[in-house]
Parts: structure tokens; C-alpha cells; sequence
């Protein structure tokens, strides 16, 4: 069956909403902030996906900048002056409306779709992604998919190089079939837009009509040359999760952090030695003293990964944790203070991206 779309209704809505959401934060203020944006309305998703515009017109200039042939932009120094340069911009954002509303009434479009047909919404973004670069992609952009986003995250980490569009497109359908009776009900993902203005599902989806199957959304039949031949155990979310009582819970992340992926890692304490001998192989050169106060230095990009990966969604516990490493003395003391209070409690993987990161920052915050 395939769902018919009232594409007037959408475009109606997406563009009525923008405009209250603009008309409500711009009385008497002429510009926004990054943290303001995450914060605009309700719904976390439609939030997300407008920073995530943003990043992606930041890609575009970059990709304008380093196609001078003057300069070497491979050399290492340039590549680390550059990151860095983004962070600091990430600190700085100012929109005026103007070109906040359209990208809001664009995030809310995708917001809608990704809620009501997952797979049609990530088989179009595996599409954005540079031709042999998907994993790559994904990695980059998971940090923005709030709804459904246990559709497409799977693949991260678990793919070779090689694979075609295609392979990813049969993957996220067949994936969508194992887990969809345990996915966030579609009504209280859109309810987080009522806030704003209430959006009908049922003049949306005006009716479905049958229509023959898509050889992208069909399960793939298993074959050993597959990638993507099953599901693990540990990935496949149990069905009927717990309800969530109140819509309002999701702009505090509902979507649960996957802890299991790797559960040989998983509340194993870090070690401060082995970190030293670990980062300081790394290239710094240039970025010694650079960071301060670690509440006062940590990119947007950075802050929405550690708040939903290593604090459980709670931007307050971040917060917490970051003052109370800015107080130890020593790398040596911080460790000790993050085996101590988060490494266990929370069960962090200490070899996953997220700890790495988190803890690279805390090392350079203590570089002599």
C-alpha cells in the first residue's frame, strides 16, 4: 500500500508554521542563536534539522574555500586551524528571520516525513551522501536524526567500503520491518507540533491506494554476498516499549541511547596513562591553550552528541560534569573523577566515538 500525500497541505502547513514560530521569537529581537534555535519550539526534530541546514551551508562555503588552488588545505595545520575555526563559528551563530523562516519551514517539511515514512526520508538522505562516502555520511549526520533514528543509525560502524546506495536502501527497509512495531508512535512525534499550530495526520494522508511493491522498500532476500544479511540481537529493540505519557518528554530526548553495540566496553574504566600515551601521538600542533573552561568551549556539534550519548538526553548533567572537570587539578584527577561519577553509572563505552572525543577534549583542556 502506498500512502497519498496532500502535498498542499504540507506545503500550507510547513509555511503557516514558520511563520508563527518567526513572528513569535522575533517580536523585538532582530537576530538568533544557536542555542536559542535548539530551543525554538517543541519539537527537538524540526530544531535539529534547522542547525543541521546550517551546518551543511557551512560544508558548501567550505568546500567553496578549499577549491582555491593556491593553498594547501591537506597540510595538517591547515586541517586542525580550520575545525577549529569551525567551533568557534558554531559558538557564533546570528540569523535574522529572513533566512531563519525558510529553513524552518524546511526542517519542519523533513520532520513530517521522517515521523510518518522513515524509510522513504533516510533512502533520501543516503542519496545526499558523496558517491563511495555513505558510512562516513551517517556518521557525520546522526547526531541530527532524532525521530525514528534507530532506522538508519544501525548501519553506522557496521558496514565495509564498496557498497552501493542500493545496498543501503535494501538495509534501512529491511531493518524498518524488523523494528517498527517498537518505533515512537507517529502521533505523539507530530503532537510535539501542536505547540505551534495543530497538524491534521488525517488530511495529510488524504487515503492509501495499492500499488505495486518498490524494489527498494521490499525486504532483500538473504545472499551471502549481502551486507546487510541480518540484524543482531542485541540491535533488535523489544516490541511495545513503555508508552511515553507526555509529548512534551520528547524535546528532553524519549529516544532511548543504544548502549549494547559493543558491551565489551561498556563500564570499563578509563585509564589515564593509556590516554596520555593514546592522544598525545596526535597531532596538536597549534591548538595547545586553546581551550579554557570546558563549559565555555565545547562546539554545538559536540554538545548535542555528548548531551544524548554519554549524559542520557539531561543537558544539566553535561553541564555538571564539565564544571566539575574544569575544578580537578590534573588529566590524572579528571579521569579518576569521570571513572568515578559517569563511566560506571552511566555505562559509557569507553572505546565508542563519543567517550573518545569527550575525553580529547578534557586532555587538551590539561596539555601543559
Amino acid at each position: 500500500m502506498t500512502v497519498q500525500i496532500n502535498s498542499n497541505y504540507l506545503e500550507t502547513y510547513s509555511k503557516e508554521y514558520a511563520q508563527l514560530v518567526c513572528d513569535r521569537f522575533f517580536n523585538g529581537r532582530q537576530f538568533i542563536t544557536g542555542q536559542e534555535i535548539i530551543q525554538l519550539t517543541s519539537s527537538i526534530q524540526v530544531n535539529f534539522f534547522v542547525i543541521k541546514r546550517l551546518f551543511e551551508l557551512w560544508q558548501e562555503e567550505l568546500a567553496k574555500l578549499k577549491s582555491s588552488p593556491y593553498f594547501d588545505y591537506r597540510d595538517i595545520a591547515v586541517h586542525e586551524a580550520l575545525t577549529q575555526f569551525m567551533n568557534v563559528l558554531s559558538r557564533r551563530i546570528k540569523v535574522e528571520r529572513a533566512h531563519l523562516e525558510p529553513m524552518v519551514k524546511t526542517a519542519v517539511k523533513q520532520a513530517i516525513e521522517v515521523a510518518t515514512e522513515p524509510v522513504s526520508f533516510y533512502q533520501g538522505e543516503i542519496k545526499k551522501a558523496p558517491a563511495g562516502k555513505i558510512n562516513e555520511f551517517l556518521r557525520e549526520n546522526k547526531k541530527y536524526y532524532k525521530w525514528h533514528d534507530k532506522v538508519i543509525t544501525f548501519l553506522i560502524d557496521k558496514t565495509g567500503f564498496g557498497h552501493d546506495a542500493d545496498a543501503y536502501h535494501r538495509a534501512i527497509s529491511a531493518n524498518y520491518q524488523v523494528i517498527k512495531d517498537s518505533l515512537e508512535s507517529v502521533n505523539l512525534l507530530l503532537a510535539t507540533l501542536g505547540e505551534v499550530r495543530a497538524f491534521n495526520l488525517d488530511l495529510y494522508m488524504e487515503s492509501e491506494i495499492a500499488s505495486p511493491a518498490s524494489p527498494i522498500t521490499d525486504i532483500p532476500q538473504s545472499s551471502p554476498s549481502s551486507f546487510f544479511e541480518e540484524i543482531e540481537e542485541d540491535e533488535i529493540i523489544p516490541a511495545n516499549p513503555a508508552p511515553v505519557q507526555e509529548a512534551a518528554r520528547i524535546q528532553s530526548e524519549v529516544i532511548p541511547v543504544v548502549r549494547s553495540s559493543n558491551p565489551a566496553s561498556a563500564g570499563v574504566l578509563l585509564t589515564a596513562s593509556k590516554l596520555k600515551v593514546q592522544f598525545s601521538s596526535e597531532s596538536y600542533k597549534g591548538m595547545k591553550g586553546i581551550i579554557g573552561e570546558l563549559s565555555e568551549s565545547l562546539a554545538l556539534n559536540q554538545r548535542f552528541m555528548f548531551t544524548k550519548e554519554l549524559f542520557d538526553g539531561n543537558a544539566d548533567l553535561l553541564r555538571h560534569a564539565l564544571k566539575s572537570i574544569d575544578e580537578s587539578g590534573s588529566f590524572e584527577a579528571a579521569v579518576e573523577l569521570v571513572n568515578n561519577r559517569f563511566v560506571s553509572e552511566l555505562s559509557w563505552e569507553t572505546e565508542s566515538e563519543a567517550v573518545q572525543e569527550f575525553m580529547r577534549l578534557v586532555y587538551r583542556k590539561f596539555l601543559d
